[in-house]
């Protein structure tokens, strides 16, 4: 074994090439002179934002075999030029998590059982439950005659996990159909 060898220790490589700080090749290890990122073995590299606040910092998603291996900030972006904070930097994990749910779940009420859903019925229990509360709060005038259009059975509470794009559709869905109490988890 090479690296056992007294010859290859650092401290002596550093003084055999006068390299006093240890700051060149002496101080690297032939393990990290192997190291290759996960990086150079993507088949694509995605453009994306980061999906936890309003900021709307820019992410490079590198993926590999139709999987996410890496999230790094993307220098390109003019928001955050290439940075992203802890949780940015972990989205990856949000991606790749063990215990993430990827199936529609639904609990009756009163039932202790959750159902598996298609997207379609989901999307049509939605829709019903939403046209349902708009007509049954809906408001043509208020109480002094004032046409005001709108309904107060609707709310919405945006969360920070939804990026700066999807806000803005949400937010004009929510104002079409007259909801008026619109909030957003970034700003509270």
């Amino acid at each position: 074994m090479a690296s056992l060898n007294p010859l290859n220790w650092p401290v002596l490589r550093q003084a055999k090439s006068r390299d006093v700080l240890g700051l060149g090749p002496t101080s690297q290890s032939p393990t990290y002179q192997n190291l290759e990122a996960r990086t150079t073995t993507a088949d694509k590299v995605v453009e994306s934002v980061c999906p936890y606040c309003a900021v709307g910092c820019g992410q490079r998603v590198y993926v590999k075999d139709n999987k996410v291996i890496q999230i790094e900030g993307d220098p390109n972006s003019p928001i955050s030029r290439g940075r992203l904070c802890p949780k940015g930097s972990a989205s990856e994990q949000l991606v790749n998590a063990p215990g993430r749910v990827t199936d529609i779940l639904y609990r009756a009420p009163k039932s202790k059982e959750w159902v598996k859903l298609d997207r379609e019925t989901a999307m049509s229990m939605i829709t019903e439950r939403y046209l349902e509360a708009r007509k049954k709060h809906w408001q043509d005038t208020d109480e002094h005659g004032r046409p005001v259009r709108r309904t107060l059975g609707i709310a919405s509470l945006g969360g920070a996990t939804i990026d700066n794009e999807e806000n803005y559709l949400i937010k004009k869905l929510f104002t079409a159909t007259g909801a008026i109490q619109i909030e957003n988890q970034a700003r509270i």
